[in-house]
């Protein structure tokens, strides 16, 4: 028993350890951002909106199937985490059952409600698989989807499976155990599942094959947990924990509002005063870079949405550019800021001189994210394309089930290629001239305000 605590504790130690290093690596992925983004509003408002769409998955129910099917494997899995803390206990202690004895009545209720959840939740497992590999809904099927992404959305559900497995080995051997040697394996009650699952199908065997089937099936739950734990960062499943910041973070504020960019209010705050407009600019100030280039240019919220993405594809489900045939697609978006984020972030990780930029090299200069130049940038994951078939229609934003808000980035790219780089769709390009030199989307050669004056 003592080896078998050592070994727990190791491998306990490791688990948590590495997982802790890759969870700080996204913090700092998504710190990468700038530090823009202001939280305002009720913070009452937030608390709300945490509960009701990460905790309470409000918006799941906009699809009713999916999202009851959703909610057994997140229920149990929530659930499950008390039978956790009790392996963990145990497994640190040499015990069997800790809560047991404690709980009485209460235990078996608490058990078997985590066998009934556990049971909907492989019913649910199994539904999903086949969804996502036999029914071929389109929205799992996009160009964006295949490799990685496909395999993960698979994984989790192959994980999920074992997990299972593993309870129920777990439990089903323990059921008869108790009858066998009630001083080492403390009543569990009459629990819904076990109580007949365990002699179905372990009835006849002998004691030391259901120790050893016990065991196995309690070092496969807390393996593929301590698994689970590690394979987070790289999954889209890491929403389960920055759901609630994301939603917490959220903008308050009305879909329609767009951000203003305070020099373009000043150049506007020109053409109507331009007087006035100098006061307070100093001459020799930069002119600066408009919109965003890179995820350096984005928000560190905008980094949190990425990595939030469930890539459930429900954006990209409602998109009218992607509806009809375009490029776009929200969640591409999303998946591409994230893949930039973990190459800048690899980059950064190995301290190659050769990501510094040319104009920030010198003796004794560390690679930094101040100093990051790799010669790429968000376009060459993003096309122009794409971002010229955005409607601003807001439907992506929307539909989003951990309020992401996809529309931001795009904007802010669309912002840096049309005001910094002078470029964009070659129809856009003559009402932007007109607005510059004349005011006017019609280069109309009369003010704005002329209509006003005949009124008068």
């Amino acid at each position: 028993m003592m080896i078998q605590q050592i070994i727990f504790v190791l491998l306990s130690i490791a688990a948590f350890g590495l997982a802790g290093r890759a969870f700080l690596r996204i913090r700092r992925n998504i710190l990468l951002g700038r530090q823009e983004y202001k939280v305002e509003g009720d913070q009452s408002l937030r608390l709300r909106n945490m509960a009701l769409v990460a905790f309470g998955q409000q918006k799941m129910f906009k699809r009713f199937i999916p999202a009851i099917f959703h909610l057994f494997i997140y229920v149990a899995f929530l659930m499950t985490q008390v039978e956790l803390i009790e392996i963990i206990i145990d497994g640190v202690f040499g015990l069997h059952r800790f809560f047991a004895p404690l709980l009485g009545s209460l235990y078996t209720f608490i058990i078997g409600f985590i066998e009934i959840l556990s049971l909907l939740a492989f019913i649910a497992t199994l539904i999903f698989l086949i969804r996502r590999n036999l029914l071929k809904i389109p929205r799992f099927h996009k160009d964006e989807m295949t490799g990685w992404p496909k395999l993960d959305g698979n994984l989790i559900l192959y994980g999920e499976i074992l997990l299972l497995i593993g309870i129920f080995s777990m439990n089903g051997a323990d059921t008869l155990l108790q009858q066998m040697d009630p001083a080492h394996y403390p009543s569990t009650g009459s629990l819904p599942v076990s109580s007949w699952l365990g002699p179905a199908l372990f009835g006849g065997m002998s004691e030391a094959s259901l120790i050893g089937l016990e065991r196995f099936g309690w070092w496969l739950h807390i393996i593929v947990v301590f698994a689970f734990l590690n394979y987070l960062p790289y999954s889209k499943h890491l929403h389960i924990l920055l759901a609630f910041p994301n939603t917490y973070y959220a903008s308050l504020k009305s879909r329609g509002e767009m951000e203003n960019i305070d020099e373009i209010t000043k150049e506007v705050k020109m053409m109507m005063d331009p007087d006035a407009a100098f006061d307070d600019v100093p001459m020799d100030e930069e002119i600066p870079e408009f919109g965003s280039k890179d995820i350096f240019d984005l928000s560190w919220k905008n980094m949190l949405d990425a990595y939030s993405c469930t890539e459930c594809g429900r954006c990209t489900s409602v998109c009218p550019a992607n509806l009809t045939g375009k490029k776009l697609s929200p969640r591409k978006v999303l998946m591409d800021i994230r893949d930039r984020a973990e190459e800048i972030g690899r980059n950064l990780d190995s301290g190659k001189e050769e990501f510094i930029a040319t104009d920030k090299t010198g003796e004794g200069v560390v690679l930094s994210a101040d100093n990051y130049d790799d010669g790429k940038s968000l376009f060459d994951y993003i096309s122009s394309e794409e971002l010229h078939a955005c409607t601003t229609c807001n439907a992506c934003v929307e539909a989003c089930p951990v309020m992401i808000n996809p529309l931001e980035p795009i904007l802010k790219m669309r912002r840096y290629e049309i005001l910094t780089l002078s470029q964009g769709p070659s129809d856009w390009l003559p009402l932007f001239n007109s607005i510059e030199n004349s005011g006017s989307a019609w280069s109309i050669p009369q003010d704005r305000d002329k209509w006003t004056k005949e009124i008068e």
